[in-house]
This record gives C-alpha cells, structure tokens and sequence, in this order.
C-alpha cells in the first residue's frame, strides 16, 4: 500500500466522481491532481482543480499514482485509447458498469502495462456477499434453484446491475459451470416449468434506491439468502480509495477487490 497517492477522477463531476473528490479532500495521504469528463471545467463543484476531457487529460495522468474510472463506458474506452502509453506504470481502477468486449479487451490490453483492478462494486460488504454466494452454491449445489434480485435508483441505465453479474458469476464458479449457460433475465408469459441449474435475475428501478442485492438458494425444504443493503453511496467510494492505496505501485496484471481485502 502507497503512503500517499497521487489520483486522477474519471467520471469527476457525476456523482460518485464528487464523492470521491470529497473524500480525498477529508482524508490523509491522497492528492486530488484533476478530474476528466465529457466537457472541460474550470473544476467539480467539490474538490477537483480542473477538469479536462480525454483528449487532454494526458499530463494530469502521466503525473498520477492512480486513475480511478467511474464514468462511462464510452468515455473509459476513448481514455484507454488515447493514453494508453500514459497509463504504463500507473494503476487503474475502474468502476464503471456495463462495459462491453470492446472496453474489456482494451481493459485487458492495459493490465498488460498497468495494474488494473476492476470492480462491479466496491462496497466491502458486497464484495463478501460474492464470496459467500460462491461458497453456498459450491455446498448446495444445483439442487437449490438461485434468484439474484436487485434494486436501484430510477437513473440506473444498465440491467441486472453489475453487482448482479458479479453474483450470477460468483454461483456459476462455485457450480462450475459458465453463467452464460445458465443465466436468465426475468420470466413473463408463459416460460415454462423452471429448469435445473438456472441463474434468474431481475431488477427493479424506482426513487433514489442507493443499491439492494439478495441471491436466494431455494431447496424443497428450506431456502438461504443472502443479501446486502447499500444505505450511502460514500461506502462505494471509500472501498474505491481502499483498492486506489493498495493498488499504487503494484505490479502490472489484473487484481479484484478479492485481493485487496484477502479473501
């Protein structure tokens, strides 16, 4: 772990993006250089000194211990794109949902150069929800039928919520299995008698919901969940910072939030 850390946000004026600038400003050991966007600003409205686009973020990455990346999948790709080189030696972390194989290839390219952590959440808690998932599938096998449900706020563009995935794929792992054989996103009509060995998820979006996520195994005599409930948006950001420290000046190659807490 880095004694201090010298950041770039990716993402900085979105919401988690200004969580973040507020908790480095509030804490020890951490230097808030500038933040990248969509558009240039003079600065977020907490914390940041400046915020460029991609285009011209090179010179605050290149001075950077870490980027931390929770923007948009478009905007990571065009940042890895263009400042790949800029990124050698500096470590990434990246919390933006619902990339696709274009963003997870270029991902893959960097961890080459970089370390890369990517995380579908930060939360600590969430994160021992995904060993746990995997561990109870691992011991009940596919005689218990698994429904991961989760919830979020109405302004969530992508479904299931990465955390969700990251559930489906933690079930799959413990029943050795791959999820895209498994998986299926909710059920209407008429879809039949339930199959064995099925992952179903579904998602509800409504309010200002920060994040819930259960993962239900059900036997025909008894049923285990396991849940998590996120309360405020700051404990994404302070794992974010967790897995930012410990990142720092690590070799290049792809860590998890698995690492980071040693589980």
């Amino acid at each position: 772990m880095a004694d201090s850390a010298r950041i770039v946000l990716s993402g900085a004026t979105g919401r988690m993006g200004q969580t973040l600038a507020s908790l480095i400003a509030d804490g020890e050991g951490m230097t808030l250089l500038g933040g990248i966007g969509r558009v240039p600003e003079r600065g977020c409205d907490i914390g940041c000194p400046v915020v460029e686009t991609p285009e011209t973020a090179g010179a605050w990455i290149h001075d950077a211990d870490v980027v931390i990346d929770f923007s948009a999948p478009e905007l990571l790709h065009r940042l890895l794109e263009m400042h790949g080189d800029a990124l050698a030696g500096r470590a990434l972390v990246v919390g933006t949902t619902g990339l696709g194989d274009d963003e997870q290839a270029a991902l893959a390219r960097q961890a080459e150069r970089s370390a890369v952590l990517q995380a579908a959440n930060f939360s600590v808690g969430v994160n021992l929800l995904v060993a746990l998932a995997e561990q109870a599938a691992s011991v009940l096998g596919d005689d218990y039928d698994v429904e991961i449900v989760e919830a979020h706020h109405r302004r969530k563009v992508d479904a299931p919520s990465g955390t969700a995935l990251a559930l489906g794929e933690a079930v799959a792992r413990g029943r050795g299995v791959p999820l895209a054989d498994v998986r299926v996103d909710g059920r209407s009509g008429r879809p039949g008698e339930r199959p064995r060995g099925e992952v179903g998820f579904h998602s509800v979006r409504g309010g200002d919901i920060v994040g819930e996520h259960s993962v239900m195994l059900i036997g025909e005599r008894e049923r285990v969940t396991l849940g998590h409930v996120a309360q405020d948006r700051a404990l994404f950001a302070e794992g974010a910072l967790r897995a930012a420290r410990w990142l720092a000046g690590r070799a290049p190659g792809t860590y998890t939030m698995r690492d980071v807490l040693g589980l």
